[in-house]
This record gives structure tokens, C-alpha cells and sequence, in this order.
């Protein structure tokens, strides 16, 4: 069984998961926990995606882990190139 993640946990291994780029990651005060990330180039110039990550996703590994692949995949489509990646081993 996965130890659920905890949020700034999620959020680091979010922000390594997009180098060399930066990720930022926001919530509204009044949302549902829902997680927006960003991913933009480092001068701030260009966004490169967005993902919307409700709680259920980022408190779980295997499918924070998935759903940053597909989207570094998806991105990979369209041209942007990250560093090597893989999501960490959780207890």
C-alpha cells in the first residue's frame, strides 16, 4: 500500500518532474483542494502546459506519477524537451 503524499511533497516532485523549467503551482482559498500546476520556460516568457490536479491525484503516487508522465509526454509532443526524469520510490 502507498503512504499517501503529503501536498508540498507533491509539489516538489511536481516542480523536478518539468526541468529545466519552472512549475508553479497554485490553490484558490475557496476551491476543492483542486491543484493547479503551470509550466513555463525559466525567463517567465512562455507557458509551456497547465494541469489541473485534484486531491485524489496528488496525494497518491502511482497516479501523480502517471499524470506527470502523460503530461511531460504530451508536452515532449510538442517540442519541449525536459531533463531525465522518474518519479521517486514513496514508503
Amino acid at each position: 500500500m502507498n503512504t499517501p503524499l503529503r501536498f508540498n511533497d507533491a509539489l516538489l516532485i511536481a516542480d523536478r518532474a518539468f526541468k529545466p523549467f519552472q512549475c508553479v503551482a497554485w490553490t484558490l482559498p475557496e476551491g476543492n483542494g483542486e491543484v493547479s500546476i503551470t509550466v513555463i520556460d525559466r525567463t517567465q516568457s512562455r507557458l509551456l502546459g497547465r494541469r489541473k490536479l485534484p486531491s485524489t491525484v496528488y496525494t497518491d503516487p502511482v497516479k501523480l506519477g502517471e499524470t506527470l508522465e502523460q503530461t511531460r509526454r504530451e508536452l515532449s509532443e510538442e517540442g519541449v524537451s525536459f531533463a531525465p526524469w522518474q518519479m521517486p520510490e514513496t514508503a
